[in-house]
């Protein structure tokens, strides 16, 4: 992976992250390693399905932890001082209208470590989320998205 590679976050994704680190770490980790230990003893391990389960587990375990590593040795924990108040950034909570006559939408956006459309948080990667960075309240934006353009007014921004 390239090393100017960056994963832009809010600080309370950073901490969700670490948490999450933490939790593989000292609670997951330890109890795959005791079903390998259990499944181990039932002998012949060419027919083992707990064994190749537990392995299987322990495998997708150990490349989440190493990815989180990664996202958290590269993360870029945005700073809203420096930006003004009314314009869209990660990190910020944006209320727009698609035009003529939609009802307002508010998503918070999010760097794609901790997007969670469910909860209303948007990649900065995502369609809409770089359509709408950079502009300020009240500027009207076309945002290219898989099913064409959609016109939407900046309503507000927190």
């Amino acid at each position: 992976m390239a090393k100017d590679e960056s994963y832009p976050m809010t600080v309370e994704g950073k901490q969700k992250l670490e948490a999450e680190l933490e939790d593989l770490r000292l609670n997951q980790r330890p109890q795959i390693i005791e079903r390998i230990k259990i499944a181990r003893s039932y002998g012949d391990l060419s027919e083992n399905s707990e064994y190749e389960s537990a392995k299987n587990e322990q495998s997708m375990l150990e490349s989440r932890i190493t990815t989180v590593e990664h996202m958290l040795q590269y993360s870029d924990v945005v700073d809203n001082d420096d930006v003004e108040s009314d314009m869209v950034n990660v990190g910020k909570k944006v209320t727009f209208k698609e035009l003529p006559d939609e009802d307002p939408e508010t998503y918070q956006i999010v760097g794609a470590a901790e997007a969670d459309p469910l909860e209303g948080k948007i990649s900065n990667d995502s369609p809409i989320a770089k359509g709408l960075l950079g502009h300020k309240v009240n500027d009207e934006v076309v945002i290219e998205i898989p099913a064409g353009d959609m016109k939407v007014k900046i309503i507000s921004v927190e």
